[in-house]
């Protein structure tokens, strides 16, 4: 807690200024309110306020004859009937409370089972469709799902028949429903007669398992309160006008998807276009077909939209707001992402824990500050930098563990008491665990993990100053800095490149670059090319997964 005699900064709307003597303990503004609502809350507000505008279009490709106007699409008053018949059908089955698993790409079907569960009381378990069986069963066991919807196969994943085959290995899973029998599964609960359950808003949702960046994932239990709202407050920071066009092609199982794109277009009665799988081209024709007014992605998927072959002829003038996150921005990036997009740039910060958003830009923002920093807190949230073995704030500037506390923290990991604990302390703080400093405005700056900071020779090297240095570089198109065992050492920094197209990697001239700058102890001595990185379903590099991948001898030094 703050320590005596030091001030807090409230975060408002304008620029917050700090005494001399101020730590690093920022609180969001207080507008937008807390809603304290549940998610079937949310919909039923929307077809209510705009029952005939159109808030879900399935943006599937134009190919074998179909047309703009073949997409199936739903008015909020007709979605808001289907999600209220998905819950009679889910009633008809299962019970308030049980856990209900959606294993799929981006489908209208699973925005519905997202809203009838939430309707009946009943919280949704999100899969990767990239999974395989193992991975599949883990989840399926470690959340007590009762049911999985599951499409028949996802480029080339024959995920229907790996759901029949782990079936008998998963105690708890009662019934597979294969979404191409929807229909079936709707008109069972057709008869249904009963009343839909109490909901509260702090009733758990949604069972969201950890991109896993440092290992086995571990189901964050997210509340409707934190959803409705977060989703809420990410469009509205993020400037986008009530009833626009939002493009969706971040993935549902994660909460970029489920959480700020789903719930932030009902927030504001946005019609959501939902891309099936992220294709460049198709998001680029849905965005010019239906004016889209945002564009949401990880920097891999905004750049391989700028570099695809149909993007110089496109019509995006429509675009209001460019938002990303999940990984470095640099300033060239962020100057050319609004350059040739034409609207403001943003970045969000947090974790699937936090549901998701913690801090974020805003578009009025500097290019220094979208580049270098993830904003300030949200609305209704708090945010300080503690010394992650004592607890206590840190000074300004100081880098320590980012932690934060508000209406947005997740209820803990499902059955995982004591990863619970260490995750959010006594007061309500979640740590987690990524090492970050504040500005005297609250605007802060991730400075890697606290599992990834790097000690060779018992100096501290953060590995995003390193990666921050090579980003910046055109010949550098991704960059992951790892610590590697060493015996003399104890760790050595090893730097791994992606290089960007047309470029190969000249280790002797990153290597100056690097000293032009950085202490000589900092300095990588290990580098090596890569064609592509081991990814989190959320676009994050899986250093732990790169650290395997070279003790197994997969990685040759340049």
């Amino acid at each position: 807690m703050p320590a005596s005699g030091s001030a807090p900064l409230t975060v408002s709307p304008t620029t917050s200024h700090a005494t001399s003597d101020a730590i690093s303990h920022a609180s969001g503004q207080t507008t937008p309110p807390v809603r304290d609502i549940t998610i079937g809350d949310l919909l039923r507000a929307a077809a209510a306020s705009a029952p005939d505008h159109v808030g879900l279009i399935e943006g599937l490709p134009l190919a074998d004859g179909l047309t703009a106007t073949d997409r199936r699409q739903w008015t909020y008053a007709e979605f808001l009937a289907d999600a209220e018949r998905t819950a009679r059908a889910l009633l008809t089955r299962f019970s308030p409370g049980d856990h209900i698993a959606v294993w799929a790409h981006n489908l209208p079907e699973w925005e519905l089972v997202e809203f009838g569960c939430a309707l009946a009381g009943m919280v949704i378990v999100t899969v990767n469709p990239a999974f395989q069986r193992q991975e599949l069963e883990y989840v399926l066991t470690q959340s007590t799902s009762r049911a999985l919807f599951v499409a028949s196969s996802h480029r080339g994943n024959p995920m229907l028949a790996t759901a029949r085959e782990a079936q008998p290995d998963c105690p708890d899973l009662e019934e597979i429903i294969s979404f191409d029998e929807w229909d079936d599964f709707l008109a069972a609960g057709d008869d249904f007669v009963g009343e839909f359950p109490d909901v509260r808003p702090t009733d758990p949702v949604m069972l969201q398992y950890t991109s896993g960046t440092t290992g086995f994932p571990k189901g964050a239990l997210l509340h409707h309160r934190g959803l409705v709202n977060n989703g809420h407050h990410y469009v509205d920071r993020l400037g986008v006008s009530d009833r626009g066009v939002y493009v969706q092609t971040m993935p549902l199982f994660h909460t970029g998807g489920s959480v700020m794109g789903v719930m932030g277009c009902v927030s504001k009665q946005l019609t959501q276009v939902l891309v099936p799988v992220f294709d460049p081209g198709l998001v680029i024709e849905l965005s010019e077909t239906y004016r889209s007014n945002t564009m949401l992605g990880v920097p891999t998927m905004l750049v391989a939209i700028l570099e695809h072959p149909t993007f110089a002829a496109a019509d995006l003038s429509s675009l209001q707001a460019l938002c990303s996150g999940g990984s470095l921005v640099p300033e060239h990036l962020v100057r050319t992402f609004e350059e040739q997009l034409g609207a403001p740039f943003t970045i969000v910060f947090g974790q699937t824990e936090c549901s998701p958003v913690a801090s974020m830009t805003r578009p009025t923002d500097t290019i220094e500050d979208k580049a270098g920093t993830i904003g300030p807190p949200m609305p209704n949230v708090e945010v300080r930098i503690v010394d992650p073995e004592s607890g206590e704030t840190l000074p300004i500037g100081a880098i320590g563990e980012y932690v934060t506390r508000g209406y947005h923290v997740m209820h803990g990991y499902f059955d995982m008491p004591e990863a619970t604990a260490e995750a959010i302390d006594a007061d309500g703080w979640l740590h987690t665990g990524d090492l970050a400093a504040m500005d005297e405005r609250g605007y802060c700056t991730i400075e890697g993990r606290l599992k990834d900071m790097i000690i060779r020779g018992g100096e501290n090297v953060y590995p995003k100053e390193l990666e921050e240095l090579l980003f910046s570089r055109e010949d550098v198109g991704e960059v992951a800095v790892v610590g590697l065992p060493d015996d003399k050492w104890g760790e050595t920094v090893g730097a791994f490149i992606r290089p960007a197209p047309g470029h190969a990697v000249d280790k002797n001239a990153l290597f100056e670059h690097l000293r032009e700058h950085l202490a000589p102890h900092k300095t990588p001595r290990q580098w090596f090319a890569v064609e592509e990185f081991p990814f989190t379903g959320s676009g994050k590099i899986q250093k732990y997964k790169l650290r395997e991948q070279w003790l197994a001898g997969e990685h040759t030094e340049l």
